[in-house]
């Protein structure tokens, strides 16, 4: 399974970005899809998460600000972020678990390479 990133870049604070995740491979299911983020010098933390049903869960530092949204019929994850803050500067990367053809009883956990996202002040 392959996660695959598009979006991100830079902008100044107040401004919005997006940043897309489209899953690919060998995917019999795909259950919880979400982005992480890690800032230098940071762990990497949870942003949001999205269920197969489009249940979500934020960070309490982007909600308000952070929309999370899926497609399931393109096994793609979105993240619009808006009223961006400097503190907001980091990589994002996307995360999906999901079962796959040869062992579709087991959920496995998928990540993305990461996509850089830079709020200027």
């Amino acid at each position: 399974v392959q996660l695959q990133a598009f979006g991100g870049g830079l902008v100044q604070a107040g401004g919005s970005l997006s940043v897309s995740c489209a899953a690919s491979g060998n995917i019999f299911s795909l259950n919880v899809m979400g982005w992480y983020r890690q800032a230098p010098g940071n762990t990497r933390e949870l942003v949001a998460t999205i269920t197969g049903g489009g249940g979500t869960n934020y960070a309490d530092s982007v909600k308000g600000r952070f929309t999370i949204s899926r497609d399931n019929a393109k096994n793609t994850v979105y993240l619009q972020m808006n009223s961006l803050k400097p503190e907001d500067t980091a990589v994002y990367y996307c995360y999906a678990d999901a079962t796959i053809y040869s062992d579709s009883r087991t959920l496995f956990p998928f990540w993305g390479r990461g996509t850089q996202v830079t709020v200027s002040s």
